[in-house]
């Protein structure tokens, strides 16, 4: 429920009816000029209404009529050729944002925009019609297409973090965003973003390196923001390629992530940047923070070999603060040589706001020195919860505290639920943002609402795994309740569920579609060369090509510089790689950070571009979890009734259909009573998924409770408010016990009478008799006259 203050809360507990509301289109207050409003809310499930379970989404929406002002009519002022000076407060996409409430105060009831306005000529009223933040999500749904998952056996996302991915694009945020999301030839570029939330996938790079469930969680609970990767065990390791293979030297990089010490198995955290050398070798530029020695690393070196680390020692405030850090690292790697000694700049912010900025420091140790080479993956291997590792390239300088901090810059708009269903292949999608949030819903039995302050809210099905106890109101025949009708049906009992899934069974890739180049391309010297290449929907995701040398050839998509056209001599660590998928093409951007025209060559002077995509090598089976419990008195009573979830991509494994399968058949093992339209006295501060209790002494004798899965309001100037809520019951109204009564049997016992042996022979005292009489055997056993 919404909460009010105590001058709302006294006004409803004495039965208050008179009501006001607040009404502002384009941030222009117009409740003067409100002739009358409706506001519905309700939940698009497709279960049985008598279930004791609902899923689907919500969008609510907002009519509104308004009058004219002054002299001037309202389709004179915001009717859609009106003039723009009065009419763009009404125009579609404009906000709207309502409130009402009872006495003298008001609660939020409706964030949003307007969807379309209608004026009549001749009239004073222009009808609005808004929606809710679900407006927001009208633009196509696109989720990256992973290969880790397969290729590990292990998860690679959730449904939770496929959402929480949908509602980032729209610009509704649970967490920082990602800095440079759009590629802007010249601009910074964020070239990993994993918000963790529920999944490894990243919008921005993909994961590579997945780790054995068994050794994390998801969690919410101290999650720096909404929700973060939980260590079980030390060490949990994961990786992800970059989408842009950026070059050292050459590249300014700020590599970040949000931590809580608190949390997790032990005191560190560690972020390798990965470098490909010469020859299969690789550099690392590393980031590491111990929290129990207050210990702050930055390193510089080989790969598992000579490295020269830069500490700053017993940081006081790293020690002590226990909570939400932002640590982060800037690293120089710009230098005109084809080796660089790296300069970095340590940044962290503690979680009461302390600022630990280091000095700028250049590693001039041989053992730190990074030649020519290409960032090939961020890796991140940590003890502790962490939360939206993000990597940023093209920064000229370590940001300020508020920059770093991303302060002002976003608004928390989302709130999730746990990450359950675990994903092997994140499912492929089509039509809006909106439309696949509510497919997901339905699939996952889980809701998706904006409430009435504009926060987008996720639950999943656990929700239904415990039957409510309490209530956060309770409405009575006696004063709350102006209409209430319940039916009770048998087609809502479900004893009996399957619910079918995809089950990836045989993990492990296969190549898929190839691309080899056919000419050999020209990269001018410090300019760039983009190649396009038709790509299919179904496709999985291909990262940036690796850059070859002369001492080593790179298994999968690969590419060879050259200083000439006939391929003679091969360089590293010249040409930023970027890939991105757009509209079915695959698009490569080839950067040449040198002043020497390069040239796509292999050593023979054919074309170097070769680009594979990966597929699963078995695609997953279909397979059906079954909840059923023999003999018991739901069976007894009602009958074997069952139930059948959709077959959905987006359930993956067994376990999480039987969760699924589980939850339905508890709640609907025994029909619930259907709980119709109940007209009640009007409260603003009830929402979707409260739970109410409904007392009713003297007619129905109902004493329940139920979810509220719809809400209607409507207010008119002379009749007030009318508010009904649409109700579904938590609990069923107990087991029958047909006390003194004889049921009778489904057929009658002795509705036919058959013929015995000596009836017949009465009949037909001899063999011929019986065969003049032309009868079959059934008429003889059945007719009545033997």
């Amino acid at each position: 429920m919404l909460r009010a203050d105590d001058t709302t809360n006294a006004a409803l507990a004495t039965g208050e009816r008179t009501t006001t509301h607040t009404t502002r289109l384009g941030g222009t207050d117009l409740s003067a000029q409100l002739q009358s409003w409706q506001l519905e809310r309700s939940y698009a499930t497709d279960l049985p209404p008598a279930m004791r379970a609902f899923a689907g989404s919500s969008s609510a929406q907002l009519q509104a009529q308004v009058s004219g002002t002054g002299d001037v009519s309202a389709p004179g002022l915001y009717a859609p050729w009106a003039d723009r000076r009065t009419g763009d407060l009404a125009r579609p996409g404009q906000s709207v944002v309502h409130r009402a409430g009872v006495g003298a105060d008001t609660l939020p009831a409706f964030r949003g925009t307007v969807r379309s306005r209608s004026a009549q000529a001749g009239s004073d009223t222009v009808q609005i019609t808004a929606l809710d933040g679900a407006e927001r999500l009208r633009g196509p749904a696109l989720l990256p297409k992973p290969y880790a998952g397969f290729s590990w056996g292990r998860p690679v996302a959730t449904p939770t973090w496929c959402v929480d991915e949908l509602l980032r694009q729209a610009g509704v945020y649970s967490s920082p965003p990602p800095r440079y999301p759009d590629f802007v030839a010249g601009q910074p570029l964020t070239l990993v973003h994993a918000t963790l939330h529920g999944g490894f996938a990243a919008p921005y790079g993909q994961p590579e390196v997945l780790p054995d469930p068994d050794d994390y969680a998801w969690t919410r609970d101290g999650a720096p923001h909404e929700m973060a990767l939980l260590p079980l065990t030390t060490g949990v390791t994961a990786s992800w390629f970059p989408r842009s293979r950026v070059t050292v030297p050459g590249s300014r990089l700020l590599l970040e992530a949000w931590v809580n010490p608190a949390i997790g198995a032990g005191d560190t955290v560690r972020m390798d940047l990965v470098l490909d050398r010469t020859g299969g070798a690789t550099g690392t530029l590393r980031l590491q923070v111990n929290f129990a020695t207050g210990q702050l690393t930055v390193g510089s070196g080989t790969t598992d070999g000579t490295f020269l680390n830069s500490n700053w020692n017993n940081i006081t405030s790293v020690q002590t603060l226990k909570g939400v850090w932002h640590i982060g690292v800037f690293i120089d790697t710009v230098t005109t040589g084809t080796s660089v000694y790296p300069t970095v700049q340590p940044r962290l912010t503690g979680p009461d706001g302390t600022v630990f900025l280091g000095a700028l420091h250049q590693i001039t140790d041989a053992y730190g020195i990074q030649p020519a080479s290409e960032l090939r993956e961020l890796k991140l291997v940590t003890d502790l919860a962490v939360e939206g590792v993000q990597l940023t390239g093209g920064l000229t300088a370590m940001p300020s505290t508020s920059v770093f901090d991303q302060s002002g810059t976003w608004t928390k708009a989302a709130e999730l639920d746990d990450a359950v269903l675990p994903l092997y292949s994140v499912p492929r999608v089509s039509g809006s943002q909106w439309e696949v949030v509510g497919q997901i819903a339905k699939a996952s039995m889980a809701t998706a609402e904006f409430d009435e302050q504009g926060i987008f809210r996720w639950r999943n099905h656990t929700r239904f795994a415990t039957t409510p106890t309490g209530a956060d109101l309770t409405l009575t025949s006696v004063r709350d309740i102006a209409s209430l009708t319940l039916t009770e049906e048998i087609d809502a009992c479900r004893n009996y569920v399957s619910q079918p899934a995809k089950i990836w069974e045989d993990f492990g890739l296969d190549s898929g579609t190839t691309y080899t180049d056919t000419v050999v391309r020209t990269v001018p010297a410090n300019g760039t060369l983009t190649v396009s290449y038709v790509m299919a929907d179904e496709e999985f995701d291909i990262g940036p090509p690796s850059t070859d040398d002369d001492s080593v050839t790179t298994a999968g998509s690969q590419v060879r510089f050259a200083t000439t056209k006939t391929g003679t001599t091969a360089v590293k660590g010249a040409v930023d790689v970027l890939t991105r998928r757009e509209d079915g093409y695959l698009v490569v951007r080839f950067s040449n950070r040198t002043a020497q025209t390069l040239y796509t060559a292999k050593k023979d002077g054919t074309p170097s571009v070769y680009l594979q995509t990966l597929k699963p090598k078995a695609d997953p089976v279909d397979r059906s979890a079954v909840a059923y419990v023999a003999g018991t008195p739901s069976e007894k009573y009602y009958g074997r009734q069952e139930h059948t979830g959709d077959s959905t991509d987006w359930v993956q494994d067994l376990t999480s259909a039987q969760a699924i399968a589980d939850a339905l058949y508890k709640a609907g093992a025994y029909p619930v009573p259907v709980i119709g339209d109940v007209e009640v006295l009007y409260d603003p501060r009830v929402q979707l998924g409260d739970v109410i209790r409904l007392t009713d002494a003297s007619g129905t004798r109902l004493d329940t409770l139920a979810w509220v899965v719809g809400i209607s309001t409507t207010a008119t100037a002379d009749a007030g408010v009318r508010q009904t809520l649409t109700l579904r019951g938590t609990q069923p109204n107990g087991t029958p016990a047909d006390a003194g009564l004889s049921p009778d049997a489904d057929a009658a016992p002795t509705a036919l009478t058959l013929a015995t042996y000596a009836s017949v022979t009465a009949a037909f005292p001899t063999l011929s008799a019986l065969t003049a009489s032309g009868c079959t055997w059934g008429q003889i056993l059945e007719s009545a006259y033997v």
